[in-house]
C-alpha cells in the first residue's frame, strides 16, 4: 500500500468523524412534551424507612 493511499484513508476517516460530530442530527425521537405526574406525593411520616 502506498503512502499516499494511507494518508488518503486517514484523511477520509477523520473527515467522516468530523462530519458526524458537526453535521445535523439524525435522531428520530418523537416530540412528546411534558408528561403529567402520576405518582404519589412524598409523605415523610409514611416513607421514612427504606
Amino acid at each position: 500500500m502506498a503512502i499516499s493511499q494511507i494518508i488518503a484513508n486517514i484523511t477520509q476517516y477523520i473527515s467522516e468523524a468530523a462530519m458526524r460530530i458537526f453535521g445535523p442530527t439524525d435522531d428520530a425521537y418523537p416530540a412528546i412534551g411534558i408528561q403529567p405526574f402520576t405518582g404519589e406525593p412524598y409523605d415523610k411520616r409514611r416513607d421514612d424507612t427504606w
